[in-house]
Parts: C-alpha cells; structure tokens; sequence
C-alpha cells in the first residue's frame, strides 16, 4: 500500500539513533518499552544506559534488590513498572532459564508486559506481524484516514490495531511499527504538527478537512484528586534524621520518606505542631518547628496533584533508628523528596 511505503521510505531517512534500534534481543528492547511508558526517549536514555550497564543480562537485574532498581528508576515515575520490571527478569532468568517467550501471547502473561510491549517485543525481537498501538499511532492513523472513534474507549485499541495490521507489510511487521511510532513522534506531534513540510500532505484526510487539531477524538480525563502532604524532617542531637518505608498500595509504594501527616487542605503551624505532638517522635521532646517552605511545592501525577509541605523538627536527644543524612541519601526516595533533599539539607 502507498501509505505504508511512503511512511517507511520517511522513516528510513529520518529516524533517530537509537541503542534498541540496533538489536534483536528482546531483553534491551523489552527495557527500552518500559522505561519509555510515559516517558519522553531524552529522559528514558540516560536510565536506560544505566540500567544496561549496571544491570548487562536479566539475570543480574533478576538477582538484584528491589531497593537498587528503585534508585535507580528514580526520577522516571509510575514506580510500579520498575516493580514489574525487576519481578518479571526474575521470572524469566530463574523460570525460563533467562529466555523471553518467543510470541505476542506468551510475552502477554508476563507481569507489566502489556498488548503494546508484547507487540513491541514481539515484532522488534522476533518479526512476527502484530501491530503496536500507542499514542502516537492512535494519531497518525485517525488523523490520516479522519477517524472519530474516541481512544479512550477500550473498544478503540481493537479498532486501530486491526487497521494497522491491514497497512502491516508482512515481510517487515517491525520496520512498519518503528516508523508509525517514529512518525507520530517526530512529525505527526500532538499539537502544531508541521503539516506543510508532511509527505501525507497530500493524502491526509484530516489536512484536507480542517481537522488535524481535533484528532485523535479522546473523551475528558479522569478528574485530579488534590492532596495536602506534610512531611516531618526530624533532626535530633546527633544531627541523625528518620525515614520510613511506604507499604501500602498506591503512589510510591516501596520507596521512602519522611514521617507523614496528610490532611484535607494546606494547614498551619499550630494545627501541624499539635499532629506531631499527637503521633510522632514520642520518646524525644520536640524543641522547634520551622518550615523549610512557605509555599506547598505541586507535584503532578497523572489523576492527583501533591501539595507538599517540608517541616524541620528539631528533637532533643537522639531518635530510635534514625540514619545520617548521607546513608538516606542511599535509599529510593520520590523525586519530589530526593530533590528536596539535594538542596535543601
């Protein structure tokens, strides 16, 4: 078909250079799709290269601890991937003998590895021809063909792949999938595509019809829950601090912070004195209350906005398994966290 050589021909002479680009096995490509969920490649690089250089095969990924990879996926986000991630190398290298499943429904059943990192996987590694449906072919193809169908519904998935696999040359199923993904990420971008300089310019039956703006068509997101987080940096005599480890399911969850008080909106300093005094460090008498920060600072996750305020407790004594500040400085903290910590302590 004439779209599918157009787009491989545009490909060929402007793709980047990319490390997973160079390889069939799926072990670096399978790193490179998870990491890039959510996740533009100049950020995703430089983690990828850590990652392969600290971690060469799946088995020394498999065999590491939990709280390595999480310092080292800090700063990426959607902590549960590199969760994912370090519990299926485990499986693959000490129940598979360190092989990937050679097929899109095997690599399916591993935990993490969704229908697009499968296919990815799947066509990247061993050719087989299942086609990748991600945001950025979402767009390329509802904008060329003027699709309406609403990504957001589940059935859309369904819709789009069928027409991807229909435009799929055969013979090169990951030829084809790198280029759609590569044209959506390049030149078919979200807003303000440059369409004059588009070899589809032609053809584009969005272009023609005024409407490369309003596709792909996606119902209104989930509404953003705000909450008010207060974290308690806890100094004593020895100038040692306390961390804790977040165990319950949700945001962050095996990454550390400071001791918490979460409330229903930004507090004062008298209600957060009596909260400490209430909960916390009840074995050292808190001497000071400062706040390292009069305004919140606003972390954005995808469904909530943190507000986050810093608060430096100043104890008398020493605290039960409190830690220096450079042996924390060790432990997997949320950006956020991590970013206070480098500048402000």
């Amino acid at each position: 078909m004439i779209f599918s050589k157009t787009l491989i021909k545009w490909y060929l002479q402007n793709k980047r250079d990319l490390p997973w680009r160079k390889t069939t096995n799926p072990y670096p490509i399978w790193l490179s799709e998870i990491m890039l969920q959510q996740t533009r490649v100049a950020q995703g690089m430089p983690y990828f290269f850590a990652f392969t250089a600290t971690f060469p095969t799946i088995l020394d990924l498999a065999n590491a601890h939990e709280e390595q990879v999480l310092k080292l996926w800090q700063g990426l986000g959607y902590y549960s991937r590199a969760r994912n991630l370090h519990k299926t190398a485990q499986i693959v290298a000490h129940e598979m003998n360190g092989v990937f499943p050679d097929n899109y429904a095997d690599l399916l059943k591993l935990k993490g590895i969704g229908e697009y990192t499968a296919a990815a996987i799947a066509s990247f590694s061993y050719n087989e021809c299942v086609p990748v449906v991600d945001g950025n072919v979402f767009r390329v193809l509802s904008r060329y063909f003027d699709l309406e169908t609403d990504i957001a519904q589940a059935s859309a998935k369904k819709e789009f792949a069928a027409l991807a696999f229909e435009l799929m040359p055969k013979d090169n199923p990951a030829q084809f999938n790198q280029a759609i993904m590569e044209f959506g990420a390049l030149q078919c971008v979200p807003k303000n595509p440059n369409c004059t300089e588009c070899v589809f310019n032609n053809s584009c039956a969005a272009l023609q019809k005024k409407k490369v703006n309003q596709l792909p068509a996606k119902s209104k997101k989930t509404k953003v829950r705000n909450r008010y987080f207060n974290y308690i940096v806890a100094v004593d005599d020895l100038e040692n601090t306390i961390i804790q480890k977040r165990t319950a399911k949700g945001i962050w969850h095996n990454l550390y912070e400071f001791p918490l008080i979460e409330t229903d909106k930004v507090e004062d300093f008298e209600t957060v004195v009596k909260q400490i005094n209430q909960h916390f460090f009840q074995e050292n008498k808190m001497e000071s209350l400062l706040e390292y920060n009069e305004e919140s600072i606003v972390h954005k996750l995808s469904h909530q906005h943190l507000h986050i305020k810093f608060w430096k407790a100043n104890l008398k004594g020493t605290i039960e398994n409190g830690i220096d500040l450079e042996t924390a400085k060790t432990f997997p903290f949320p950006i956020v966290i991590h970013n206070f910590i480098e500048e402000k302590l």
